[in-house]
Parts: C-alpha cells; structure tokens; sequence
C-alpha cells in the first residue's frame, strides 16, 4: 500500500514508521522548517509498541511530489489548528480509491476534512495512545488506554475497506479495531481531553495527580457536565445516558492505565508552542453559545490556557 503520513509529530511519526517496518511504501509529509532534521528519511520509535527503525520512502514539505504516485492512504496527524491548510493540501493527491484517515484530537476535525474532501474520502480515528518526541525523527510510546477506533460517522465507506485498513495497523503493531459508532467514541475522547488536559497543562502535573485531588476532581466534574449539556443541546449522540455514569467510567477505567501521563498541552507550553484548546474546551464554549448555553468552567480553562500561551510566546 502506499501511504502518506501528513505531519511528522509524535503520534505521525509512530504511524510512519510502524508501516513501513510491516512492508508498505510511506511517504512523510511535514513542515518546511523540519525538513533539514530528515535529510536521511531515517525515523524510529521506541516502547510499547516495541523499537523499530526504518528509512521512508520520502519526506516533503508539501504534496507535490507525490502525486506521481497513487497514495491508497493518507494518516493526517497534525494539531487541530492545522487541519484547514493540511486538508486542502492532501486533497491534491486525493483520488477515487484515496483515503484519509484523521488521528488527531478535538472536535471540528472530521467537519473541515468531510466538507472539503467528501465524507466519502474521510475516516474517523479515536487515538487514544499517548507518545513524545525523544528527538525530531525518534518518538516514544508511552501509554495506550484503549485500542484505535475507526469508523466513517456517514457509513460512506464500504465496511469491508475499513476493516482491511483496521487489520494492516494491527500487522503493523498499533492495535485498531472498527466501529459504525467511532463519532460517540470520539466524543469519549474530547470530553476525557478536555477535563485532563488544561488542568495538566497549567497545574503542569500527570493525569493521575489530578484525579487524587479533590479539587481538581469538582473542577474535571464540571467540565464533564457542561460537555452533556452541551452535546444534548447540540443533539450530538453520546455512548452515556448522563455524566454521572461517564464520571464513573473516567475515574475507574480511564485514568488508571494513564495516570502517569503528561498532557500534549503540557508540552506545548513548555516548547512554547499553539495549543489544541480551541479543537477542545474552547469548542465547547462555541458549541453551547449556538445554544444559548453558558459553559463557565471550560471557558475559564480556555482562557487561562489562551492566557499561558501568550505569556509562554511572548
């Protein structure tokens, strides 16, 4: 099969080279400023999915190039705020039998790509596996709560392609499994994000010390019943009846696989780069506002994490 894995950050990267190890042709697509880091096309990651190290088959600052090839997938693995400019670069190389999986975070993702490619094109993906950067080509897995879901929201794409698409990632060493209710499941994610990850960020401690203090716990409690009032606003299907019973689900299955994990936000901050906070709290403010719903403790979060990035860029 032949792959391109649009953005080369930590998550892009294990994807990159966990392909390539199991046979298949993988291109990189990052910015142009990394390029001079990727001269050899050599990446490699390390933990739980085991160490591996591979040579690509390219790597560029944009889709030109691989337009001379027809590129079966394409994994989009950049931040939120880069979906925009991303998709209306792989829609350069989309062709009839392309398509483009979303491993990202936040909400609005799978909106942007679905409008501009054709849901028909799209594939939704709950990454729920956490890696960092050792170094710019080296990434390192460090927790995996569940495996990848996977999933066309529209049911535009014929079953039997997803879950041959969910059986190469398993051949390739990232658990994946298929799911017609991968929207719900995202949604899973989104709120489990936005109750740990601007706290984390700015209290700047693991998930499992925020869920051991009682009053980050009222704070995450909060953040999670807005998000239900929100969704029900919205009609936005969830997999819970009420936040009383995913409050359970959070403290008693979610964190505890990853209570030693740092937030990405986290390490946004300290490398004083853009946050994902509008793909996710601040989402949530905009979500409940075509609604006439006040969200007080997400929009608090989404200011406070607007304000460090400011102090952090300055």
């Amino acid at each position: 099969m032949n792959i391109a894995v649009f953005g080369l950050g930590a998550i892009g990267i294990v994807y990159a080279v966990s392909l390539k190890n199991a046979g298949h042709r993988v291109f990189g697509v990052t910015k142009e400023i990394y390029l001079k880091y990727f001269k050899d096309k050599k990446f490699k990651i390390k933990g739980i999915f085991g160490e591996k190290e591979v040579v690509l088959d390219g790597v560029y600052s944009d889709c030109e190039p691989l337009k001379n090839y027809d590129i079966d997938l394409v994994i989009l693995s950049v931040k939120s705020f880069d979906t925009q400019r991303a998709i209306k670069e792989i829609k350069k190389i989309v062709k009839a039998n392309t398509y483009v999986l979303l491993a990202q975070n936040g909400y609005g993702n799978y909106e942007i790509a679905s409008r501009v490619l054709g849901v028909e094109h799209v594939i939704l993906g709950r990454v729920i596996f956490g890696s960092k950067l050792v170094n710019k080509n080296f990434a390192e897995v460090t927790v995996i709560a569940d495996d990848v879901i996977i999933g066309q929201p529209d049911q535009a794409i014929d079953r039997s392609v997803l879950v041959g698409i969910s059986e190469m990632m398993n051949e390739g060493g990232i658990p994946t499994k298929y799911s017609e209710d991968v929207y719900p499941i995202l949604w899973d994610k989104i709120i489990y994000n936005c109750a740990l990850n601007p706290l984390g960020a700015i209290l700047e401690c693991n998930y499992g010390t925020l869920a051991s203090n009682k009053n980050t716990r009222k704070i995450m409690n909060s953040v999670i019943k807005e998000i239900f009032t929100v969704t029900k606003a919205n009609n936005i299907k969830l997999n819970w009846q009420n936040h009383e019973e995913y409050i359970d689900f959070f403290y008693n299955k979610l964190i505890p696989p990853t209570k030693e994990h740092y937030p990405s936000m986290y390490y946004d901050l300290k490398a004083g780069k853009k946050t994902e906070i509008d793909a996710l709290n601040f989402a949530i403010v905009i979500l409940g506002n075509k609604k006439n719903v006040t969200c007080p403790v997400n929009e608090v979060l989404s200011n406070l994490i607007k304000s460090k990035e400011k102090f952090f860029n300055h």
